[in-house]
């Protein structure tokens, strides 16, 4: 028995429209590939992302599209050949050597064909040619077939939702409406006589922590009798196992290293390895890397109030899961690499986010994303991909499902990282919108298929069947949001909360009344880095339309109605003028980091202790964009974080301002904390200190959850200027000094743990003093800028034109007598740093 050999099939490949003759074949860009990439490397289509010419290449999606490659046989072909094809995207017809062997209908469903039959002799060449449907047109021709289904959805056409393809390829409010196809994922050839067909792990850590008990499945194609199974860490053997073919083995691990989420512990990978053995020969070899970690979602009343808690708790800790949420990085996903999607889960990870959730309208994502959540400690919140709208449910599209979520449960299961799968992005709230035929208490499946609703069928029986199966230990959620009497309930299961911004359009000061037990969807728009607008304009930095309300820069918002809402929000709560446009950027980031800040205080203030977790999560959307464009991304598509994503990373004492001052202090570590809290005061317009005191001294902060500190008058020097008085509040570690002469800069640097500057709002109001000593020194080795000025000074935002230059933090609100230190990569003695600030132009 000779050992499995996988050949890869990613070279000689060609691509051309299909009514054209042979010779309009032309090479690929790259393997993987799609069709949008093969043409902008042949400057055959002007590049989408820039100005409005997504317009222009809209024909693209409604041609057919051939691709064809030629390669060997190898020399030795064992008793079966096999070529996997990873991801066709979408309606494929695959042929080899003029015989049909694969016809796709199914994005996110990996394919295996045996071509033993087919294959050429060993040494001659084989042509496997794969024509791509459009899916567009073929979407709208089953819209029209099944024409009794009330079709209906948010963002994109109908005929999305009659195709398992990514649905952000027709446009989102955020995205372009861009449909590709192609080969999207690897496409290998297999020779073998066995094979281990997959490789997974049933993990159970005992209540106490202090073992593990590990059931090693590795089920094997072929006529293979032996099996060794190996466990290592960190290079080291951990234990091994001999066992028949077909069977299982089951290790007992004691004093496991566990794996935690960042912040909370290590991240330690076991290797799992199985081999299949034949005459002291290894045949065929499958590894994956496991965590050892006990995850919850914890569902239980709660003490005055009403409704469950929804909070995730691993390795016995619970956790306020702040986060954001995720959509595909790019448009076109082969060119995503697995550099970039380290640096964009390393930029959640940094940005002090403890979860990430892959959202129902893109793709189950590329394998080096879960390494790097894994790798990194980023729990994932995993949805099925599905999105706003009614979906059908013909048979067939019912066993496409089924198949796709079988196949993708199963390459994923591996991951530690993931600790919830759910069923759609907002297919209930849709369903709600339009009064579609739904019942909670009608438990009957196969009666749902008959409603207006059939779709509910998917995410109440089909995709929890196969979590069930192939996932049990992971907690499956029907949908996001999903809860209680309907999907706007605050008090059981997640809420999407979209009455900031879309909906009723409140105040976000108001986000303490709009909190839910676990808010999975909020945001605020921004306009992009301007470095990332004048890539997108045609001209740059000399385009005319290099102003906030021009054509193009409009055309790169794809939300309903953005001029009226982004101008509300200004309008409401800062002065404001759309020149210079590097300001206007400026005020539309000040004003989501303010909304953002405010509701990640709000709610986090609700993570109250044990019995009273009345709210364990907060996902921004979005932390990302798959495009240069406004959005509600606090990261634009180059990954340059807009201003809301430092406002969101330091957030660990919050304030209110209304007749009173509130201060409370969420300590999320695992430790209690003993701190004295000390409020200082000035007057906005003379820069003049009015208060300075320590407030609470010794003041335990109880080990993860919100305490509060202190309700207080706003510390005025006479009635009435309360609208005039900035209050800073800092927790500062316990000290027995006697605090009556104040506290000097140089001991509250030493001692601060947290602080917070509140202002009056709104911010429009104010009479803001331009500082004439706003200073921004960087450090001789480059490391670091000092901040301070002589007057309150709102949202210091420092700046390079060097895109190497990354500040840890930005955007920081400096009080005189105080100077704040950013710490800084990548910049030398003489980098130039430049400053904004509300108010300066």
């Amino acid at each position: 028995m000779g050992p499995r050999t996988v050949i890869p099939i990613d070279k000689q490949w060609e691509f051309k429209q299909a009514d054209k003759g042979d010779d309009a074949y032309l090479p690929v860009a790259q393997f993987p590939t799609n069709v949008h990439l093969d043409l902008l490397s042949h400057k055959l289509i002007p590049d989408p992302y820039i100005g409005k010419n997504e317009l222009d290449v809209q024909w693209v999606g409604e041609k057919v599209w051939v691709y064809r490659t030629k390669f060997s046989s190898p020399d030795t072909i064992g008793p079966k050949a096999v070529i996997a094809f990873d991801g066709l995207d979408t309606f494929a017809t695959v042929k080899l050597n003029g015989k049909t062997i694969l016809e796709t209908e199914n994005m996110f469903v990996p394919e295996r064909v045996d071509v033993t039959s087919v294959l050429a002799k060993a040494g001659e060449e084989n042509e496997l040619v794969i024509t791509f449907d459009s899916a567009y047109i073929r979407g709208w021709k089953l819209v029209e077939k099944y024409s009794h289904h009330k079709w209906g959805c948010w963002n994109g056409d109908n005929s999305r939702l009659a195709v398992r393809k990514t649905q952000y390829h027709w446009g989102w409010d955020w995205g372009p409406t861009l449909l590709s196809c192609g080969p999207w994922r690897p496409i290998n050839l297999e020779i073998y006589e066995s094979r281990i067909s997959d490789l997974w792990c049933d993990i159970d850590i005992d209540k106490s922590l202090n073992g593990a008990t590990v059931v090693v499945h590795a089920p094997i194609e072929g006529k293979a009798s032996k099996l060794r199974l190996d466990i290592s860490l960190n290079d080291s053997p951990v234990a091994s196992q001999e066992i028949d073919a077909g069977s299982s083995a089951t290790f007992r691990i004691s004093n496991p290293e566990l794996w935690y989420p960042i912040r909370y512990g290590k991240q330690p990978l076991y290797l799992v390895k199985a081999t299949i053995v034949h005459e002291d020969k290894d045949i065929d070899s499958v590894a994956k890397k496991i965590g050892l970690r006990r995850a919850e979602l914890i569902q239980r009343p709660l003490k005055e109030q009403p409704g469950t808690s929804f909070f995730f708790e691993v390795n016995g800790i619970p956790l306020f899961c702040g986060g954001s949420d995720w959509i595909p990085a790019d448009n076109f996903v082969p060119r995503i690499s697995k550099e970039r999607y380290y640096d964009w889960v390393k930029l959640v990870a940094d940005g002090n986010q403890f979860m990430i959730r892959v959202w129902g309208g893109g793709i189950y994502e590329e394998q080096a994303f879960y390494d790097a959540c894994d790798e990194l400690g980023i729990l994932v919140w995993q949805d099925f991909m599905f999105g706003c709208g009614n979906y059908p449910a013909w048979p067939e599209l019912l066993a496409s499902i089924k198949r796709e979520a079988e196949e993708n449960v199963k390459l994923l299961r591996h991951h530690p990282s993931i600790v919830i799968w759910a069923g759609n992005n907002e297919d209930y709230q849709y369903a709600e919108s339009i009064n579609l035929e739904w019942d909670q208490k009608n438990t009957d499946a196969e009666s749902w298929l008959k409603t207006d609703f059939p779709a509910r069928y998917i995410y109440e029986k089909i995709l929890p069947d196969a979590c069930r199966e192939y996932c049990q230990s992971v907690y499956y959620h029907p949908g996001s949001p999903w809860g209680g009497v309907d999907t706007r309930d605050p008090t059981v299961g997640d809420i999407h909360q979209w009455n900031v911004w879309h909906g009723t359009q409140e105040k976000y000061q108001n986000f303490d009344k709009l909190v839910g037990r676990f808010v999975s969807e909020f945001g605020m728009e921004a306009f992009p880095s301007v470095k990332t607008i004048d890539a997108f304009l045609p001209l740059g930095k000399d385009d005319p339309d290099r102003y906030p309300q021009s054509s193009t820069i409009d055309f790169h918002n794809k939300a309903d109605g953005h001029e009226r809402r982004i101008a509300l929000y200004l309008v409401e709560n800062m002065r404001y003028a759309p020149d210079p446009l590097e300001q206007f950027v400026y005020c539309t980031q000040l004003m989501q980091a303010e909304c953002l800040a405010s509701a990640y205080r709000l709610w986090k203030r609700q993570w109250k202790g044990p019995g009273r977790e009345y709210c364990a999560g907060a996902l921004v959307w979005q932390i990302n964009d798959c495009w240069p464009v406004t959005s509600w991304a606090i990261c634009d598509y180059y990954l340059r974080p807009k201003h809301a994503y430092y406002t969101n990373k330091y957030s660990r004492i919050g304030g209110t301002t209304q007749i009173q001052i509130e201060i409370w202090g969420s300590n999320l570590t695992l430790e209690d904390l003993e701190v004295d809290c000390l409020v200082r005061a000035w007057d906005v317009e003379t820069g003049e200190e009015t208060y300075a005191q320590i407030v609470h001294k010794n003041l335990l902060l109880p080990k993860n959850q919100s305490t509060e500190v202190i309700a207080m008058d706003v510390p005025v020097q006479k009635k009435g200027d309360e609208g005039r008085t900035v209050v800073a509040a800092y927790l500062l570690a316990s000290s027995s000094e006697d605090p009556s002469d104040g506290v000097t800069p140089a001991q509250m640097g030493k001692k601060q743990l947290a602080r917070y500057v509140n202002w009056p709002e709104p911010l429009k109001y104010l009479h803001l003093q331009k500082p004439k000593q706003l200073k921004a020194e960087l450090s001789g080795d480059g490391k670091a800028v000092a901040l301070s000025a002589e007057v309150p000074v709102k949202g210091v935002a420092v700046e390079s034109e060097d895109d190497a230059v990354r500040f840890e933090d930005n955007l920081v609100d400096i009080v005189p007598g105080e100077t704040v230190r950013i710490p800084v990569h990548g910049a030398s003695k003489g980098t130039e740093i430049t400053t904004r600030y509300l108010g300066m132009i």
